[in-house]
Order: C-alpha cells, then structure tokens, then sequence
C-alpha cells in the first residue's frame, strides 16, 4: 500500500455521508470565534464532488439575498459536523456547474423519485 494513504486511513471519518450531485443538503459547520465555537448551518445543493480519500471535497451553491454562494467543504474535515440530506435531486451530469448561469426556478434540479 502507498505509504500517504497508509498515513491518512485513520483519519477518513468511518460515517461519512453519501453526498449525490443534485441533492440539496444542510452542512452544519462549526465555526470559531474567539474563544467560543458555534455550529452554523449552509443549505443548498451539492453541484460537484472532486477528488477521493482525506482530500475529496464537495461544493455547494445556494442563492443568498440574490448572489450565488459557493462553498467547498472537505467531507473528512473535523469541520463539518454533519451533511444532512434535505432531498435528493434527478441529474444527468456529473458536474452541474451550468447552475451558475440561471436564476429563478431554472435553477432548481428536480426531484428524485
């Protein structure tokens, strides 16, 4: 076995959620400040997922007060204390970065049946 993913195997999360491109989802993240630490909540849907092992990533957008946000989020990241799973979306891509240009109800993704 390759001596960095003998290094990183302890520390992938053992309950790592299974995120599909489409879904919308709650990320809860703690965020620091100061002293103190607080958990704060980013809903939107997932457009993409990079990578495998401790790097993989996934990005969520969402629009806030008419601007899109775009957050990438590592899934093994102590960070991020939970995904959970609002919906899941009906795509046929794998990267849905075409969100970026629609406003409205077009840039909503189906639901799963």
């Amino acid at each position: 076995m390759d001596f960095v993913k003998e290094l990183t195997t302890g520390m992938l999360k053992e309950n790592a959620p299974e995120i599909k491109i489409g879904s919308t989802v709650k990320v809860h993240v703690k965020i620091r400040e100061g002293e103190r630490e607080r958990i704060q909540v980013f809903e939107g849907t997932v457009i993409a997922r990079n990578n495998s092992g401790i790097s993989e990533t996934f990005t969520v957008r969402r629009i806030s007060y008419g601007v899109g946000v775009e957050r990438v989020f590592p899934v093994h990241s102590p960070n991020v204390d939970k995904v959970e799973i609002v919906r899941e979306g009906r795509v046929r891509r794998a990267k849905l970065y075409y969100l970026r240009d629609r406003v409205g109800k077009a840039a909503k993704v189906k639901e799963q049946i």
